[in-house]
């Protein structure tokens, strides 16, 4: 199988008070195209910033990253962005809906971004995907929490992206409407074909994926591979 994420040696290091710390050191996996991967460990192991690298949010110290064919590791951030754009979805804990726009609106950014065109046929057949026809003209402060993690979740396969990044989409839900995301997020990824890393403390959620990487100080201490018999 084709990967379309390769992680080579990654290391990433801060400067703090004169001293380095080091949040990641020497990463190394790959990720093959169309599967579901999550990635797990405690607080402070380095999740999230392994995230925001595999994703182009962020720079590495050292090592190579390489996204869907494209290396990112001496790209500016424009240009980081351009790849984002075109390549990459994203679902985040706390939604990050734009408050001035409405349900539709907040779907129709990422098309808008690339400049397609009759985008709102689209950004409603997503939206009614998820749900939430009837809320396409209602701002995120008018949608309860779970509401607002549906519009994220049409907004981030708006783009069709190759790879989908989710940074803890359950972690501000209740369990009932945690579950009604997950297979929201499990149904339309696999209609899409879409490459799936989840980071996640729900060792629920990460069993429902076809690999578990789990992270501890900022190393990889297991990698396990479902099998399928």
């Amino acid at each position: 199988m084709e990967s379309i994420l390769k992680i080579k040696e990654v290391t990433k290091r801060y400067e703090s008070a004169g001293t380095a710390l080091t949040i990641l050191d020497h990463i190394s996996f790959a990720v093959e195209k169309g599967s579901t991967v999550a990635i797990t460990g405690p607080s402070g192991s380095g999740k999230t910033t392994l995230l925001g690298l595999c994703a182009g949010l962020d720079s590495a110290t050292s090592g190579s990253i390489e996204l869907n064919n494209v290396t990112l590791d001496h790209l500016s951030e424009d240009q980081r962005a351009a790849v984002r754009n075109q390549h990459v979805g994203f679902i985040f804990q706390n939604f990050q809906l734009l408050p001035t726009l409405t349900a539709i609106e907040n779907i129709m950014v990422p098309l808008e971004l690339r400049g397609e065109k009759n985008i709102r046929p689209r950004a409603m057949d997503l939206l009614d995907k998820v749900g939430l026809s009837a809320r396409a003209d209602h701002y995120p402060v008018q949608l309860s929490g779970g509401e607002q993690q549906r519009v994220s979740l049409a907004r981030a396969f708006s783009n069709t992206p190759a790879i989908l990044f989710a940074d803890e989409p359950t972690g501000n839900l209740d369990g009932e409407t945690s579950e009604k995301v997950i297979k929201l997020l499990f149904d339309l990824n696999k209609e899409a074909g879409t490459t799936l890393i989840i980071v996640t403390h729900d060792l629920e959620l990460a069993s429902r994926t076809d690999r578990i990487i789990r992270l501890k100080g900022g190393v990889i201490i297991a990698d396990e591979q479902k099998t399928y018999a």
